[in-house]
């Protein structure tokens, strides 16, 4: 019998790898307020494309290692990485069928709400941030997202990972 499952999936977790690493890379402090927010760009791709491998749980661990990472509040990035990954699999059908324009579009606006929520759980925690420099992150991302998105969707048909 032949197996059915994807092969090179691993690669998919070298991705996440990757963003973690990005995500805390430095950078100079004027361009840090910009910094994309690779984890949930490389989660939103996934997600979309492999919503039956990629889902909530694998978005609640990733969220947990990036809690870690970062030194944050326990669960504080779990949760806005689940909602971003709900959002994102809840808009799946829509997105798929979106010109890429309207894709980047729709990651704005989640990562948007994402960051919102980032701001009310700074805010109960003690941890205020300025609030313009909330959306330059969500800006910055979807700026990225058809780049991502097209060097991702290479790497998947070339790899075969399904």
């Amino acid at each position: 019998m032949v197996s059915t499952q994807g092969k090179n999936g691993w690669v998919v977790w070298l991705t996440f790898l990757i963003g973690l690493l990005l995500s805390v890379w430095p950078m100079p402090p004027f361009m840090d307020i910009f910094r994309p927010l690779w984890l949930a760009l490389l989660l939103a791709f996934w997600t979309l494309n492999l919503p039956h491998k990629i889902g909530m749980t694998t978005a609640f661990l990733l969220g947990l290692c990036e809690d870690v990472l970062y030194g944050t509040l326990l669960g504080q990035n779990a949760l806005v990485l689940t909602l971003i990954t709900f959002l994102v699999l809840s808009l799946q059908q829509r997105l798929r069928m979106f010109p890429m324009w309207q894709q980047s579009l729709t990651i704005l606006v989640v990562f948007g709400v994402a960051q919102l929520v980032q701001l009310w759980l700074s805010a109960l925690t003690g941890n205020r941030q300025p609030t313009l420099a909330l959306i330059w992150p969500a800006v910055t991302s979807a700026l990225l997202w058809p780049w991502i998105s097209f060097g991702l969707r290479g790497l998947r048909s070339r790899l075969s990972i399904y």
